[in-house]
């Protein structure tokens, strides 16, 4: 009994299995906002340029890293034998040991000079004879600073691969930017075009229905003899034209899908690539009315390419400027103080004279007490300098700063020629939407009159004052103005996405932010 159940329950799901097959690809709706956010996280586009931002954050963090103080520790250890070649050095051999360190802190600052700090301490040892410290320890603290005057100087100098670096952000922003507006429009211009292409298959499915109840109708009249045969021929010839057509339409609609697959990137985030993508939205018209100068305005001041030239301007002007200062002579100035500290074992001699060589005593030191003297000050020793040096014939400067200058006025053309395409595109998308929105009314009354001829017609036909040859135009007619009327409100719908891809205001409008 069991396994019968069983056996019952298997089958039931093989039949329910076979049963869900042949329904067919599911359709899965979609609706414009959908297919945005799908896009923005799925589209390739959209992932590579993603990564552009962090990359020049993290070369601009590189870049700032020049004002960062840096701390240098050096050590050494020296050990050194060799026979004695003098008298004073005593017989045998001689040894000398030397163990020295230091610390510096070094600190670049924004007029282009250098601040550096810094403290050494050595300890000497020898077996010679006649010494008057042994071991000898020496301490010095030291302070420095540098600054060019002429050639390298200033903080437009210091600063240069910060500033290019900010701006090379700037310039991946704006191009991440760009990718998201023209992926957004993408997504529109392909969701709309899916749209029409439905409802167009629809359009000529309903015309194609019409045709076949009006074949229908003829050949029932022909056979009891109120219609010619000829009537026949039309009506098929017809029907046949527009099934030919319904296939066109079908694979339109097939094409205008995998756009927007592709653009969309749904297999990566549905996993039933065969199933059929329906548009839940529907064109609808929103009255917008934007003068040419506001929208020239915004694009001039939100398109990302507009941006992206700006930063690159920058960028040249700064180079611009180090060449320009490259051709200046060096003027550097150096100054440098230093403190330094000296303790040690002091051998005291017989009658304080070390030629004696008899050792009667010794005082002790320690290098804590040659820090000790170098940290009082007790030594001034200071130094000023001015360096100058002046090239002669310095070709390699020059053709620099000729490049440099060619490189900024070339740029700065571009960003002229630049703005009056923007001009040219922003002055096109309001002529469209304006356009558009004429043709959606105007194709809306065209329909209107064609459903009434069509009505006034099929009336005439039920009473013999007209033939099907006539309705069957009218028919054609009507399908004509429907698919119209919705190719214009496509297209009306796309002029206003097109004006917020000129303006650079799409991410804006949809409240996109990254």
């Amino acid at each position: 009994m069991n396994k019968r159940r069983i056996f019952a329950a298997f089958l039931a799901l093989i039949m329910a299995g076979g049963f869900a097959s042949a329904q067919g690809p599911k359709e899965v709706p979609l609706t414009l906002e959908e297919a945005i956010v799908k896009a923005l996280k799925n589209n390739l586009n959209v992932a590579v340029e993603v990564l552009g931002p962090d990359m020049a954050e993290a070369s601009l963090s590189r870049a700032r890293e020049i004002f960062l103080p840096r701390v240098d520790f050096d050590f050494g250890n020296d050990r050194s034998e060799s026979p004695s070649t003098w008298w004073l050095q005593g017989s045998g051999t001689s040894i000398s040991k030397t163990l020295d360190y230091s610390a510096t802190v070094a600190q670049q600052i924004p007029t282009g000079g250098s601040l550096r700090f810094s403290y050494f301490s050595t300890r000497s040892e020898t077996n010679q004879l006649f010494s008057l410290i042994n071991p000898y320890y020496r301490s010095a603290l030291t302070f420095g600073f540098t600054q060019p005057l002429l050639r390298n100087f200033g903080t437009k100098i210091t600063r240069r691969e910060i500033r290019i670096a900010r701006n090379s952000f700037r310039a991946s922003e704006s191009q991440l930017r760009s990718t998201l507006i023209e992926t957004v429009y993408a997504v529109e211009d392909a969701y709309w075009n899916l749209v029409y292409a439905r409802e167009s298959l629809k359009v000529r499915e309903q015309s194609l229905k019409l045709g076949r109840d009006l074949l229908a109708k003829t050949r029932r009249e022909v056979e009891v003899g109120h219609t010619a045969p000829i009537e026949v021929l039309n009506a098929e010839a017809t029907v046949a034209q527009r099934e030919a057509d319904i296939l066109q339409a079908e694979a339109l609609v097939k094409r205008s899908e995998e756009v927007l697959r592709m653009i969309v990137n749904l297999p990566a985030d549905m996993p039933g690539e065969a199933a059929s993508v329906v548009p839940a939205d529907m064109p609808a018209f929103r009255p917008f009315a934007v003068t040419h100068d506001e929208a020239l305005a915004k694009a001039l001041l939100k398109r990302p390419d507009v941006e992206t030239a700006r930063a690159n301007i920058d960028t040249k002007q700064v180079n611009f400027s180090f060449a320009r200062n490259q051709l200046l002579p060096r003027l550097d100035l150096s100054l440098s103080y230093i403190s330094p500290g000296i303790s040690g074992d002091r051998i005291l001699y017989l009658n304080d004279d070390p030629f004696t060589g008899i050792i009667v005593g010794k005082e002790e030191g320690s290098s804590w007490q040659a820090l000790r003297d170098a940290t009082k000050f007790l030594y001034k020793n200071w130094s000023v300098g001015l360096t100058l040096s002046i090239p002669i014939g310095d070709i390699v400067s020059k053709s620099n700063y000729a490049l440099a200058r060619i490189d900024l006025e070339q740029s700065q053309a571009r960003l002229k020629l630049q703005e009056q395409q923007i001009a040219l595109e922003v002055s096109d998308a309001v002529r469209s939407v304006e356009t558009d929105a004429k043709r959606v009314d105007a194709y809306r009354v065209a329909r209107e009159l064609a459903e009434k001829r069509l009505e006034a017609e099929m009336k005439k036909l039920g009473v013999g004052l007209t033939t099907n040859y006539f309705v069957l135009q009218y028919q054609e007619a009507l399908a004509t103005a429907r698919s119209q009327e919705l190719k214009a409100l496509v297209d009306y719908n796309l002029s206003l996405a097109r004006i917020e891809r000129v303006t650079g205001a799409s991410l804006e409008t949809r409240n996109i932010t990254f």
